[in-house]
C-alpha cells in the first residue's frame, strides 16, 4: 500500500512518520519552499525568527512520543512569568522549578496571598487528576471558571489574561475550561523550551527519513477505481490511500470538509538591540491596555537566536492583521517606551509576522464541533488540529 500525505505541518508529517514505521510507503506533498507549515524558523540578517512567538511543552505526551528531545538541544524558559505594569514589574513563579522566583514570587503584590494560595491548589488538583478526565468536564469559558474557582479580578487581569491569552491568542480568555485545565496541566508537569537552532528544527526532525516533495502545489485529488489520483504541479500520482493535512480553507477544497471554525490571527514583531538592557529570561506579560500581549527576551534563553554582541526582543500582538507596519511599531514602542523607558529607543525593528489562522477558536464545546479523521469517501482521511 502507498500513501501520499498533504502537507508537511506537524500533523502531516506526523501522520508520515508513523506510516513509514509501520513499513508504509508514504510521499508527503508540500507547497512550501520548507516543511513546517505554521511551526517554521527563518534567518533574517543573522537572527533566527521562528513564525510567531512559540515555544514547545515538553509535557504533552504527543511530544514524548515523536520527538527525539536531546537531539533538539533544548534551552528551557523559567517556568515564571513576569508582570508588567509600566516600569514595575512582579516576578511570579513556581518556586519548586524555579528557586530564583521564591521571593519575588512572596513579595508581588500582583497577586494577592489568597490568588498565590489558590495557585497552588489548583496545581496541586491538576497533578492528581487524570488526563482524559480534563477535556471531558464540564465545559464553560476560562474566565468563568477561574472566577469561580474563586481568583480575584486583579489575578485574572494581571496573569491570567495575558499569559493564556498568549496561549489561546483569547484575552478575553472565552476558550474552554476543558482546555485551560489541560494547558495548565503541562506547563505544570514539564518544561518550556525551544530548539537551539529554532522551532523550525521541530520540523525538520519529524521530516528525516521522509519522501519529501517540497514546492509541490496539489490541484487536486480524484478517486479513480479503489484508489486515488492526486494531480500536483501538472503531474498525476496514484495512491491507495490519501491523507489532507491542512489549514482549513485547503481541507474544504481537497477533501470536501469544512470544520465549523473561527479563525485567531496574530502579529508578531521582531526587535534586535546591540545593548541588552534587560537579562531577564522569563516571559513578559502586559498587565496593561495595550498593543502588546507578552514578549520575550529570545536570545536571553538560547544566545543562538542572535548574531554574537546583539540581542531579540520578541513581542505578539494579538489580531492587527489589518494594521500599518508603521502603525504597529509605534504602538508597540510605546508599550516599550512605558517599560525601558529611552533604552526601548535603541530598538531595530527586524522584521513582522502576520499569520491570519494561527489556531481556531475553541469556545466552551468546541469539542462536539471537531471532525472525525475520516471523510465520507473511503481511504481519503484528515490530519488536523481540527479533528
Amino acid at each position: 500500500m502507498n500513501v501520499i500525505v498533504i502537507g508537511a505541518g506537524l500533523a502531516g508529517l506526523t501522520a508520515a512518520r508513523l506510516l513509514t514505521q509501520a513499513n508504509v510507503q508514504v510521499a508527503v506533498l508540500e507547497a512550501e519552499a520548507k516543511p513546517g507549515g505554521r511551526v517554521r524558523s527563518e534567518n533574517v540578517r543573522g537572527f533566527t525568527l521562528d513564525r510567531g512567538f512559540q515555544v514547545l511543552f515538553t509535557g504533552y505526551p504527543a511530544v514524548r512520543r515523536n520527538l527525539n528531545l536531546s537531539e533538539l538541544d533544548l534551552q528551557f524558559i523559567p517556568p515564571a512569568a513576569v508582570i508588567q505594569r509600566g516600569p514595575a514589574r512582579d516576578v511570579l513563579g513556581d518556586p519548586t522549578r524555579d528557586p530564583a522566583s521564591l521571593l519575588p514570587t512572596l513579595r508581588s503584590d500582583a497577586l494577592t496571598l489568597g490568588d498565590k494560595t489558590l495557585v497552588a491548589r489548583l496545581s496541586a488538583e491538576l497533578k492528581l487528576k487524570p488526563k482524559a478526565d480534563m477535556l471531558l468536564d464540564k465545559d464553560t469559558n476560562t474566565r468563568s471558571y477561574l472566577r469561580a474557582y474563586g481568583f480575584s479580578r486583579e489575578a485574572i487581569e494581571n496573569f491570567f489574561a495575558p499569559f493564556f491569552g498568549g496561549v489561546f491568542l483569547d484575552r478575553d480568555l472565552s476558550t474552554s475550561s476543558q482546555l485551560f485545565e489541560y494547558y495548565y496541566r503541562m506547563l505544570i508537569e514539564g518544561g518550556i523550551a525551544v530548539p537551539r537552532s529554532g522551532m523550525g528544527a521541530i520540523a525538520e526532525q519529524l521530516a528525516e527519513g521522509l519522501e519529501l516533495r517540497l514546492n509541490t502545489k496539489v490541484e487536486a485529488v480524484k478517486t479513480s477505481g479503489s484508489g486515488f489520483k492526486v494531480k500536483a504541479n501538472g503531474e498525476t500520482l496514484a495512491a491507495d490511500r490519501v491523507i489532507v493535512a491542512t489549514d482549513p480553507p485547503e481541507l474544504k477544497r481537497l477533501a470536501g470538509v469544512e470544520p465549523v471554525t473561527e479563525a485567531k490571527g496574530s502579529t508578531y514583531l521582531y526587535y534586535s538591540s546591540y545593548k541588552q538592557f534587560d537579562n531577564e529570561k522569563r516571559i513578559l506579560l502586559n498587565a496593561r491596555s495595550g498593543a502588546v500581549n507578552n514578549a520575550h527576551w529570545l536570545s536571553n534563553v538560547n544566545p543562538a537566536y542572535a548574531p554574537v554582541a546583539k540581542h531579540l526582543l520578541s513581542c505578539t500582538v494579538l489580531g492587527a492583521l489589518d494594521e500599518s507596519d508603521e502603525a504597529l511599531d509605534a504602538a508597540v514602542r510605546k508599550d516599550l517606551r512605558d517599560w525601558y523607558g529611552d533604552k526601548a529607543d535603541g530598538l531595530e525593528l527586524l522584521s513582522i509576522i502576520r499569520i491570519p489562522f494561527a489556531q481556531f477558536a475553541q469556545p466552551p464545546g468546541y469539542a462536539a464541533h471537531l471532525l472525525p479523521n475520516t471523510t465520507a469517501t473511503p481511504g481519503l482521511f484528515i490530519a488536523s488540529e481540527a479533528t
